[in-house]
């Protein structure tokens, strides 16, 4: 495998869903490689309060799968879905309808994957979060997950951004032992990959987003 380059990384970490390799299993090796990178990320007064639970017992991943199938059926219904929003941009319509197809894939399909990993954050004495602004607790975990997926990405694994679980977080909570002080953040399938590699995505004009001093 040629490491790739961090702009590669950074430019090629796709969401893939229809893509992963659900019979090839992944050495474990890889996965603690990807989380030893992520544990470089940022973290709000350097607490380092996250866990990382790695997934490998089919019986578990099952029934992570399920519960993921059941939030995402009832997704697909709601206007924010992908390929329910409308576009004038036939380009951009077609993108959504693909990424509508995946994700009913990967809905059907989350509990064959052969690792899921699940970003946690620790709040010590704290099982209710606070009302309001949460993003510096959120802070603290969700640059890792990512950095896991880069990591991911840069050892030839392949991984999907997913947070639909989160609907039945208690029931994945209890299923996995989880005390209330730990809050679940991501659903994190990862595996190897099939096809060829992966290209940029097609993305907005930086000057549609851009904005300069004030908006």
């Amino acid at each position: 495998m040629t490491e790739l380059s961090a702009h590669e990384v950074l430019t090629t970490t796709r969401t893939v869903r229809r893509r992963l390799d659900l019979d090839r299993p992944v050495d474990l090796d890889l996965i603690r490689q990807a989380l030893s990178t992520a544990l470089q990320a940022p973290s709000g007064s350097n607490a380092q309060r996250w866990h990382f639970l790695v997934i490998t017992d089919a019986d578990q991943r099952a029934a992570i799968g399920e519960y993921y199938r059941r939030a995402a059926e009832a997704y697909f219904q709601t206007a924010e879905s992908a390929g329910n929003q409308p576009h004038e941009d036939p380009n951009r319509q077609r993108t959504q309808q693909r990424v509508r197809n995946s994700s009913e894939h990967l809905a059907q399909n989350m509990g064959r994957v052969p690792v899921l990993v699940i970003p946690a954050i620790e709040t010590p004495n704290v099982t209710e979060l606070p009302a309001g602004n949460q993003s510096g607790l959120w802070g603290s975990i969700l640059p890792a997950a990512w950095s896991y997926m880069l990591a991911a990405r840069n050892l030839g694994l392949a991984a999907a951004w997913t947070t639909l679980h989160l609907k039945y977080e208690r029931e994945v909570a209890e299923l996995l032992g989880l005390p209330p002080t730990v809050h679940q953040a991501a659903l994190i399938p990862t595996a190897h990959h099939t096809g060829d590699g992966f290209k940029p995505a097609p993305r907005q004009p930086l000057d549609e987003v851009l904005h300069l001093n004030r908006w």
